[in-house]
């Protein structure tokens, strides 16, 4: 019979306390990776918009906010930082702390065009990390509702007889506003006096004043304001008419071909995020525009919600960037 000393009987319980410990020592670090970023978001978050408040990146953007607060368990605020064609808001997302706490809801003004235009101390492809596409809005011809212009031929027959004069506005150099008053007059071979804005509500004030005679604004902007009566709408810049403005005519319809420019609202996150907070916002902004009432506002606003993940819409993102980079070449645009 083999010998048994009393310290062999007393250390089970110990050798098993000891074998987890080493257990956990050796666990693999991933572990302690999953339980940190389970933590994300651990502070509030902001979303900077590079628009005035009431325009349509920020009724977006409020929209956006009031879905992920809740589902982060995080207070989520709105920061309105207008100007520099959106590239002010920009800047500051690219500059933030890269810890997931500040978002961008930009547009193709600020990601694809301004850039073009303006000198940035940001690389809009590499200091941005794009989240997902959040809706594309048609952008709407529009002037005062005691303009004498019924449709877009009669806006013509006026800025030809008076060549140069016509003053169209726009929210900021390099937007898809200043875009579409370009190709607009470049297709109908007129003249116009751009006036840039800080944003589209600015300017809706003196369109409804009469300093400016007509505009370009995306349907999430001046939607409001045209069910309000304050507006016209002349004609949609988009291949078809769109339900909310069932008797607004095509710029194609009234004639008018090669002008089309619409607006894309995506969302975006300070570049070097990691990339397990970038995969949880993304999965957050699907789920929030699966929601029906978010579905039922953008629709409302005449916008398009089309789901696009972090690959796919950072693919756009690059092709909309040389898109209209060849396109700021071609019409000779300037920052005024």
């Amino acid at each position: 019979m083999t010998e048994t000393s009393p310290m062999t009987l007393a250390c089970p319980p110990r050798r098993a306390a000891l074998r987890g410990l080493a257990a956990l020592m050796l666990a693999p670090t991933p572990l302690l990776g999953l339980a940190a970023d389970a933590r994300y978001p651990d502070k509030p978050l902001r979303i900077l918009v590079g628009a005035s408040p009431g325009g349509g990146t920020d009724i977006l953007a409020r929209l956006l906010a009031d879905k992920f607060s809740p589902a982060l368990g995080q207070p989520v605020v709105v920061e309105n930082r207008p100007g520099a064609s959106n590239t002010i808001a920009a800047d500051l997302a690219a500059h933030a702390p890269a810890d997931g706490s500040t978002l961008l809801l930009a547009t193709n003004t600020g990601q694809a065009v301004a850039p073009h235009l303006l000198k940035l101390k940001y690389d809009p492809l590499k200091d941005l990390q794009p989240i997902g596409l959040v809706a594309v809005m048609p952008n709407v011809l529009i002037v005062p509702t005691d303009a004498p212009y019924r449709s877009v031929q009669d806006l013509l027959v006026a800025m030809r007889a008076k060549p140069g004069s016509f003053r169209y506005a726009s929210s900021g150099i390099g937007s898809t506003q200043h875009v579409a008053g370009e190709a607009f007059t470049f297709a109908t071979g007129t003249k116009a006096i751009h006036v840039p804005y800080r944003g589209s509500s600015q300017a809706h004030l003196d369109i409804i004043g009469g300093q400016v005679e007509m505009m370009f604004d995306s349907t999430s902007s001046a939607m409001g304001q045209i069910r309000a009566g304050k507006f016209r709408a002349l004609a949609v810049a988009a291949p078809r008419r769109i339900a909310e403005l069932p008797d607004v005519p095509t710029l194609a319809q009234s004639g008018v071909n090669g002008a089309d420019v619409d607006t894309w609202y995506g969302l975006y996150v300070t570049g070097g995020t990691p990339r397990a907070a970038v995969e949880q916002l993304a999965a957050t902004l699907t789920q929030s525009l699966a929601m029906p009432d978010v579905q039922d506002r953008i629709k409302g606003l005449g916008g398009e919600i089309k789901v696009m993940g972090i690959g796919p819409f950072a693919d756009m993102n690059r092709s909309e960037f040389e898109r209209y980079g060849k396109l700021v070449r071609d019409t000779g645009m300037r920052a005024e």
